[in-house]
Protein backbone atom coordinates (compact mmCIF):
# COMPACT_ATOMS: atom_id res chain seq x y z
CA UNK A 1 0.00 0.00 0.00
CA UNK A 2 1.67 3.00 -0.81
CA UNK A 3 2.31 5.97 1.99
CA UNK A 4 -0.42 8.67 0.64
CA UNK A 5 -3.19 6.11 1.38
CA UNK A 6 -1.85 4.84 4.90
CA UNK A 7 -1.68 8.21 5.84
CA UNK A 8 -4.93 9.02 4.88
CA UNK A 9 -6.33 5.57 6.51
CA UNK A 10 -3.87 6.05 9.88
CA UNK A 11 -5.80 10.13 9.95
CA UNK A 12 -9.09 8.30 9.43
CA UNK A 13 -8.63 5.86 12.12
CA UNK A 14 -7.65 8.87 14.53
CA UNK A 15 -10.75 10.61 14.03
CA UNK A 16 -12.90 7.51 14.26
CA UNK A 17 -11.28 7.14 17.57
CA UNK A 18 -12.06 10.66 18.46
CA UNK A 19 -15.25 10.11 17.65
CA UNK A 20 -16.08 7.19 20.13
CA UNK A 21 -14.13 8.92 22.62
CA UNK A 22 -16.61 12.22 22.49
CA UNK A 23 -19.60 10.26 22.21
CA UNK A 24 -18.46 8.05 25.65
CA UNK A 25 -17.86 11.39 27.53
CA UNK A 26 -20.50 13.97 26.13
CA UNK A 27 -22.65 11.40 27.52
CA UNK A 28 -21.02 10.81 30.35
CA UNK A 29 -21.62 14.61 31.25
CA UNK A 30 -24.26 15.60 30.08
CA UNK A 31 -28.18 16.34 31.84
CA UNK A 32 -30.31 14.60 30.56
CA UNK A 33 -33.15 16.96 31.22
CA UNK A 34 -31.47 19.27 28.23
CA UNK A 35 -32.28 16.34 25.75
CA UNK A 36 -35.86 16.30 26.85
CA UNK A 37 -36.36 19.96 26.36
CA UNK A 38 -35.06 19.71 22.97
CA UNK A 39 -36.72 16.43 21.93
CA UNK A 40 -39.90 18.08 20.52
CA UNK A 41 -38.13 19.80 18.03
CA UNK A 42 -34.70 18.19 17.63
CA UNK A 43 -34.39 14.52 16.05
CA UNK A 44 -30.54 14.86 17.45
CA UNK A 45 -31.55 15.57 21.06
CA UNK A 46 -34.03 12.69 20.67
CA UNK A 47 -31.14 10.33 19.46
CA UNK A 48 -29.23 11.70 22.49
CA UNK A 49 -32.19 11.04 24.93
CA UNK A 50 -32.48 7.56 23.23
CA UNK A 51 -28.52 6.96 23.83
CA UNK A 52 -28.54 8.31 27.68
CA UNK A 53 -31.34 5.84 28.43
CA UNK A 54 -29.31 2.76 26.97
CA UNK A 55 -26.15 3.80 28.01
CA UNK A 56 -24.40 0.58 28.98
CA UNK A 57 -24.71 -0.43 25.71
CA UNK A 58 -23.24 2.94 24.02
CA UNK A 59 -20.25 2.96 26.34
CA UNK A 60 -19.97 -0.84 25.19
CA UNK A 61 -20.06 0.59 21.70
CA UNK A 62 -17.62 3.14 22.74
CA UNK A 63 -14.71 1.24 23.89
CA UNK A 64 -15.13 -1.76 20.74
CA UNK A 65 -14.60 1.41 18.78
CA UNK A 66 -11.62 2.59 21.06
CA UNK A 67 -10.18 -1.03 20.93
CA UNK A 68 -10.61 -1.60 17.05
CA UNK A 69 -9.49 1.58 16.18
CA UNK A 70 -6.71 1.17 18.27
CA UNK A 71 -5.89 -2.27 16.92
CA UNK A 72 -6.04 -0.77 13.48
CA UNK A 73 -3.51 1.57 14.09
CA UNK A 74 -1.44 -1.15 15.80
CA UNK A 75 -1.60 -3.43 12.77
CA UNK A 76 -1.58 -0.82 9.89
CA UNK A 77 0.19 2.66 11.30
CA UNK A 78 2.94 1.45 13.59
CA UNK A 79 4.38 -0.98 10.52
CA UNK A 80 4.36 1.98 8.22
CA UNK A 81 5.68 4.11 9.94
CA UNK A 82 8.29 1.67 11.23
CA UNK A 83 9.27 0.43 7.48
CA UNK A 84 9.63 4.42 6.77
CA UNK A 85 11.75 5.16 9.58
CA UNK A 86 13.96 2.18 9.25
CA UNK A 87 16.19 2.92 6.00
CA UNK A 88 16.07 6.62 7.51
CA UNK A 89 17.95 5.67 10.33
CA UNK A 90 19.96 2.86 8.28
CA UNK A 91 20.87 6.16 6.22
CA UNK A 92 23.08 7.95 9.37
CA UNK A 93 24.99 4.51 9.59
CA UNK A 94 23.39 2.90 12.30
CA UNK A 95 23.58 -1.07 12.32
CA UNK A 96 20.68 -2.36 10.42
CA UNK A 97 19.65 -4.42 13.65
CA UNK A 98 19.91 -1.08 15.68
CA UNK A 99 18.07 1.28 13.04
CA UNK A 100 15.40 -1.77 12.99
CA UNK A 101 14.62 -1.75 16.58
CA UNK A 102 14.82 2.21 17.09
CA UNK A 103 12.54 2.53 14.05
CA UNK A 104 10.34 -0.08 15.69
CA UNK A 105 10.40 2.34 18.99
CA UNK A 106 10.29 5.37 17.46
CA UNK A 107 7.05 4.14 15.40
CA UNK A 108 5.43 3.15 18.56
CA UNK A 109 6.00 6.36 20.36
CA UNK A 110 4.69 8.29 17.31
CA UNK A 111 1.74 6.70 16.50
CA UNK A 112 0.78 6.44 20.70
CA UNK A 113 1.40 10.06 21.17
CA UNK A 114 -0.89 10.65 18.28
CA UNK A 115 -3.45 8.44 19.48
CA UNK A 116 -3.68 9.72 23.02
CA UNK A 117 -3.55 13.13 22.36
CA UNK A 118 -5.63 13.45 18.87
CA UNK A 119 -7.59 10.59 19.02
CA UNK A 120 -8.02 10.36 22.93
CA UNK A 121 -7.27 13.58 25.52
CA UNK A 122 -8.46 16.31 22.98
CA UNK A 123 -11.89 15.21 21.97
CA UNK A 124 -12.49 14.00 25.89
CA UNK A 125 -12.03 17.47 27.01
CA UNK A 126 -14.04 18.95 23.68
CA UNK A 127 -16.62 16.61 25.27
CA UNK A 128 -16.38 17.22 28.77
CA UNK A 129 -16.40 21.21 28.19
CA UNK A 130 -19.69 21.17 25.77
CA UNK A 131 -21.82 17.72 26.77
CA UNK A 132 -24.92 18.14 25.23
CA UNK A 133 -23.94 19.86 22.38
CA UNK A 134 -21.37 17.31 21.49
CA UNK A 135 -23.95 14.34 22.57
CA UNK A 136 -26.39 15.62 19.85
CA UNK A 137 -23.82 16.40 17.49
CA UNK A 138 -22.51 12.81 17.67
CA UNK A 139 -25.73 10.94 18.59
CA UNK A 140 -27.40 9.57 15.12
CA UNK A 141 -23.76 8.02 13.52
CA UNK A 142 -23.36 6.38 16.88
CA UNK A 143 -26.86 5.00 16.90
CA UNK A 144 -26.05 3.54 13.65
CA UNK A 145 -23.22 2.01 14.74
CA UNK A 146 -24.89 0.67 17.28
CA UNK A 147 -27.56 -0.77 14.82
CA UNK A 148 -24.70 -3.38 13.34
CA UNK A 149 -23.20 -3.84 16.63
CA UNK A 150 -25.93 -4.24 18.88
CA UNK A 151 -26.47 -8.43 19.10
CA UNK A 152 -22.36 -7.99 19.98
CA UNK A 153 -22.79 -5.32 22.34
CA UNK A 154 -25.47 -6.88 24.09
CA UNK A 155 -22.88 -10.50 24.45
CA UNK A 156 -20.49 -8.56 25.55
CA UNK A 157 -22.84 -6.11 27.96
CA UNK A 158 -24.28 -9.17 29.48
CA UNK A 159 -20.74 -11.26 30.19
CA UNK A 160 -19.65 -7.72 32.07
CA UNK A 161 -22.63 -7.59 34.10
CA UNK A 162 -22.53 -11.15 34.91
CA UNK A 163 -19.15 -10.88 36.31
CA UNK A 164 -20.40 -7.79 38.28
CA UNK A 165 -23.23 -9.28 39.80
CA UNK A 166 -20.70 -12.73 40.46
CA UNK A 167 -19.03 -9.80 42.35
CA UNK A 168 -21.82 -8.43 44.71
CA UNK A 169 -22.00 -5.37 42.40
CA UNK A 170 -25.26 -4.14 40.45
CA UNK A 171 -25.08 -2.75 37.58
CA UNK A 172 -26.04 0.50 36.27
CA UNK A 173 -27.90 1.82 32.80
CA UNK A 174 -28.31 5.28 33.83
CA UNK A 175 -25.84 8.01 34.87
CA UNK A 176 -27.02 9.46 38.53
CA UNK A 177 -28.94 12.71 37.81
CA UNK A 178 -28.53 13.88 41.20
CA UNK A 179 -26.65 13.59 44.67
CA UNK A 180 -28.71 12.21 47.46
CA UNK A 181 -28.87 14.35 50.68
CA UNK A 182 -25.64 12.66 52.48
CA UNK A 183 -23.76 13.18 49.14
CA UNK A 184 -24.81 17.32 49.28
CA UNK A 185 -23.65 17.39 53.27
CA UNK A 186 -19.96 15.98 52.30
CA UNK A 187 -19.45 18.21 49.32
CA UNK A 188 -20.69 21.32 51.40
CA UNK A 189 -18.24 20.58 54.40
CA UNK A 190 -15.34 19.96 51.88
CA UNK A 191 -16.66 23.48 50.00
CA UNK A 192 -16.59 24.95 53.23
CA UNK A 193 -12.76 23.85 54.53
CA UNK A 194 -11.51 24.69 51.36
CA UNK A 195 -12.93 28.21 51.20
CA UNK A 196 -14.92 27.96 48.23
CA UNK A 197 -18.11 28.39 50.33
CA UNK A 198 -18.60 30.77 52.75
CA UNK A 199 -19.47 29.73 56.60
CA UNK A 200 -23.00 31.65 56.28
CA UNK A 201 -24.08 30.32 52.49
CA UNK A 202 -22.60 26.97 54.29
CA UNK A 203 -25.24 27.18 57.25
CA UNK A 204 -28.03 27.84 55.17
CA UNK A 205 -27.38 24.66 52.61
CA UNK A 206 -26.87 22.87 55.96
CA UNK A 207 -30.24 23.87 57.57
CA UNK A 208 -32.21 23.01 54.45
CA UNK A 209 -30.91 19.78 54.39
CA UNK A 210 -31.57 19.14 58.20
CA UNK A 211 -35.17 19.97 56.85
CA UNK A 212 -35.61 15.72 55.80
CA UNK A 213 -34.55 14.61 59.67
CA UNK A 214 -36.83 17.15 61.34
CA UNK A 215 -40.02 16.97 62.79
CA UNK A 216 -42.85 19.33 63.52
CA UNK A 217 -41.91 18.36 67.57
CA UNK A 218 -38.26 20.08 66.93
CA UNK A 219 -40.37 23.68 66.19
CA UNK A 220 -43.00 23.76 67.73
CA UNK A 221 -42.93 26.06 71.43
CA UNK A 222 -45.32 24.77 73.91
CA UNK A 223 -44.63 27.49 76.35
CA UNK A 224 -45.27 29.82 73.89
CA UNK A 225 -48.17 31.99 74.79
CA UNK A 226 -51.22 31.58 71.83
CA UNK A 227 -53.21 33.81 70.50
CA UNK A 228 -56.64 33.34 70.65
CA UNK A 229 -59.88 34.69 71.15
CA UNK A 230 -63.20 32.87 71.95
CA UNK A 231 -66.03 31.79 69.64
CA UNK A 232 -68.39 34.24 70.23
CA UNK A 233 -65.27 37.45 69.78
CA UNK A 234 -66.10 40.17 67.67
CA UNK A 235 -64.06 41.88 65.64
CA UNK A 236 -63.09 44.49 67.75
CA UNK A 237 -61.50 41.79 70.12
CA UNK A 238 -59.69 40.43 66.97
CA UNK A 239 -58.13 43.88 66.51
CA UNK A 240 -57.15 44.46 69.89
CA UNK A 241 -55.87 40.88 70.62
CA UNK A 242 -53.98 40.78 67.30
CA UNK A 243 -52.86 44.64 68.04
CA UNK A 244 -51.65 43.17 71.17
CA UNK A 245 -49.74 40.22 69.85
CA UNK A 246 -48.37 41.55 67.03
CA UNK A 247 -50.09 38.76 64.99
CA UNK A 248 -52.10 38.87 61.87
CA UNK A 249 -53.95 35.48 62.57
CA UNK A 250 -55.79 34.79 65.73
CA UNK A 251 -56.78 31.35 66.87
CA UNK A 252 -60.63 30.66 67.76
CA UNK A 253 -61.26 28.78 70.84
CA UNK A 254 -59.48 28.59 74.34
CA UNK A 255 -58.05 26.35 76.86
CA UNK A 256 -55.98 23.77 73.75
CA UNK A 257 -59.35 23.80 71.52
CA UNK A 258 -58.94 25.89 68.39
CA UNK A 259 -62.00 25.23 66.01
CA UNK A 260 -59.42 27.66 63.46
CA UNK A 261 -58.34 30.87 62.84
CA UNK A 262 -59.19 34.27 61.24
CA UNK A 263 -57.11 36.75 59.48
CA UNK A 264 -57.24 40.78 60.61
CA UNK A 265 -57.77 41.46 57.12
CA UNK A 266 -61.07 39.68 57.08
CA UNK A 267 -62.30 41.85 60.27
CA UNK A 268 -61.48 45.31 58.79
CA UNK A 269 -64.74 45.83 56.75
CA UNK A 270 -66.79 44.89 59.79
CA UNK A 271 -68.55 46.83 62.32
CA UNK A 272 -66.15 46.67 65.72
CA UNK A 273 -69.53 44.82 67.69
CA UNK A 274 -69.82 42.15 64.72
CA UNK A 275 -69.79 38.85 65.34
CA UNK A 276 -66.42 36.82 63.52
CA UNK A 277 -67.86 33.42 63.44
CA UNK A 278 -69.00 33.56 59.83
CA UNK A 279 -64.86 34.34 59.17
CA UNK A 280 -63.31 31.52 60.78
CA UNK A 281 -60.95 29.32 58.24
CA UNK A 282 -59.63 25.70 59.46
CA UNK A 283 -56.09 25.17 60.36
CA UNK A 284 -54.35 21.90 59.52
CA UNK A 285 -53.66 19.73 62.42
CA UNK A 286 -50.67 17.19 62.66
CA UNK A 287 -49.20 15.07 65.24
CA UNK A 288 -45.65 16.08 66.47
CA UNK A 289 -43.95 13.20 65.02
CA UNK A 290 -44.93 14.69 61.69
CA UNK A 291 -41.76 15.50 59.28
CA UNK A 292 -41.64 19.09 58.68
CA UNK A 293 -41.35 18.46 55.34
CA UNK A 294 -44.55 16.38 54.93
CA UNK A 295 -46.56 18.92 56.77
CA UNK A 296 -45.39 22.11 54.93
CA UNK A 297 -46.81 20.32 51.59
CA UNK A 298 -49.87 19.44 52.95
CA UNK A 299 -50.51 22.85 54.29
CA UNK A 300 -49.09 24.31 50.92
CA UNK A 301 -51.48 22.44 49.00
CA UNK A 302 -54.32 22.71 51.62
CA UNK A 303 -53.02 26.86 51.42
CA UNK A 304 -53.35 26.85 55.00
CA UNK A 305 -51.25 29.27 56.84
CA UNK A 306 -51.13 28.06 60.32
CA UNK A 307 -51.18 24.40 61.81
CA UNK A 308 -52.07 22.97 65.33
CA UNK A 309 -49.70 20.45 66.49
CA UNK A 310 -50.68 18.12 69.23
CA UNK A 311 -49.79 15.10 70.95
CA UNK A 312 -51.09 12.18 70.98
CA UNK A 313 -54.37 13.62 70.45
CA UNK A 314 -53.80 16.72 72.60
CA UNK A 315 -52.98 20.67 71.91
CA UNK A 316 -48.80 21.04 71.77
CA UNK A 317 -48.89 24.03 70.00
CA UNK A 318 -48.72 26.00 66.51
CA UNK A 319 -46.10 26.43 63.36
CA UNK A 320 -45.80 28.71 60.46
CA UNK A 321 -43.46 28.59 58.14
CA UNK A 322 -41.41 31.28 60.08
CA UNK A 323 -40.96 28.51 62.82
CA UNK A 324 -39.75 26.30 59.25
CA UNK A 325 -37.46 29.45 58.72
CA UNK A 326 -35.74 29.82 62.19
CA UNK A 327 -35.29 25.97 61.71
CA UNK A 328 -32.80 26.66 58.82
CA UNK A 329 -31.49 30.14 59.30
CA UNK A 330 -31.77 30.42 63.19
CA UNK A 331 -28.94 33.41 63.36
CA UNK A 332 -31.18 36.17 61.11
CA UNK A 333 -34.58 34.72 61.70
CA UNK A 334 -33.72 34.20 65.89
CA UNK A 335 -32.33 38.09 66.32
CA UNK A 336 -35.96 39.57 64.83
CA UNK A 337 -37.34 37.98 68.10
CA UNK A 338 -40.27 36.36 65.42
CA UNK A 339 -43.29 35.07 67.59
CA UNK A 340 -44.02 31.25 66.87
CA UNK A 341 -47.33 32.51 65.25
CA UNK A 342 -45.99 35.32 63.27
CA UNK A 343 -47.87 35.35 59.74
CA UNK A 344 -45.49 34.39 57.00
CA UNK A 345 -47.25 33.24 54.14
CA UNK A 346 -46.47 30.04 52.49
CA UNK A 347 -46.41 31.08 49.02
CA UNK A 348 -44.69 33.98 49.05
Amino acid sequence: MSTPALILISVAIVALSAFFVAVEFSLIAAKRHRFQELAATSRSARAALRSSGDLTLLLAGSQLGITLCTLALGALSKPAVHHALTPLLADLGLPSTVADVLAFVLALFIVTFIHLVVGEMMPKSWAIAHPERSAMLLALPMRGFMLFTRPLLVVLNGAANWLLRRMGVEPADEVAAAQDPEGLEQLVEHSTETGTLDPVSSSHIRGALSLREMTLSDLVRPDHAITAVSKDATAADVWHTAQKAGHLRVLIGSNGHYEGAVHVRDTVSREPSAPIADLVHPTATFDESTPVTKAMHAMREGRQHLAQVTREGSFVGVVTLSDTLRGLFPAEVGTRAEPATSDVPLDA
